[in-house]
């Protein structure tokens, strides 16, 4: 996705949580310093069935729909569920936020860490990508991209898991540990509106129907 094509949607979250766009800006900056330039192509899923799995409690049960994927991408601590349970996981996708031992861990082992810096997480760019198989790190920003640093769309780790599938050739996308009522608190709540939205986007630009999204699409909001 080109950034023109992403930037409507960029700025509408940021006026809808107030974020500041210096501060995503300045994020993506310092984790370009940290990072080499990634080989996308490492990620190709030209003609194959990526699994996006989300981190939702629920995700235990879900675990059929990711076994016999070409691919998965797992989000944020949905990778710690898989590897648990003895299912690899080919991509990471993460703003670092829980669990980072686990990306070092899949870094180090030759997995691709999609790291994804924003205003909120400076702190956690600076004292973990430094830490991570550098050969192994994509790292992605939801604001302009530089070099080293990518923006493939989406907003939430599990979001962008889908925008980054889609990006890299994935035939189809199926989700499993997804849950959008699975929100603790009110700004949980609207991230996973936001992700909701995104998703219904990303389904209508691939004319395809994602079962998730079934009672929450938000078919009014496009950028």
């Amino acid at each position: 996705m080109q950034f023109h094509t992403w930037e409507p949607a960029y700025e509408a979250i940021l006026r809808d949580f107030g974020y500041d766009r210096d501060g995503d800006e300045a994020a993506r900056d310092e984790l370009a310093a940290l990072v080499s330039d990634f080989d996308v192509s490492r990620l190709d899923a030209t003609g194959e069935t990526v699994a996006v799995v989300g981190a939702a409690p629920a995700l235990p049960d879900d675990l059929d729909a990711v076994a016999d994927a070409d691919r998965v991408f797992a989000a944020s601590t949905a990778a710690d569920v898989l590897r648990e349970r003895g299912l690899a996981v080919d991509v990471h996708v993460t703003d670092l936020d829980k669990n980072p031992e686990t990306s070092r861990e899949l870094a180090r082992e030759g997995t691709p860490v999609a790291a994804h810096a924003h205003g909120d997480n400076r702190d956690l760019v600076a004292e973990w990508v430094p830490k991570l198989d550098g050969a192994n790190v994509l790292g992605t920003t939801q604001a302009r991209p530089v070099d080293g640093v990518r923006n493939f769309g989406g907003f939430t780790d599990g979001d962008r898991a889908a925008f980054l599938a889609d990006a890299v050739g994935a035939e189809r996308l199926r989700f499993a540990g997804w849950d959008f009522d699975d929100a603790p608190d009110d700004a949980k709540r609207r991230k996973l509106r936001w992700a909701a939205r995104l998703l219904t986007w990303l389904e209508d630009r691939r004319d395809e129907r994602y079962p998730i999204l079934d009672g929450h699409r938000d078919l009014d909001w496009l950028p």
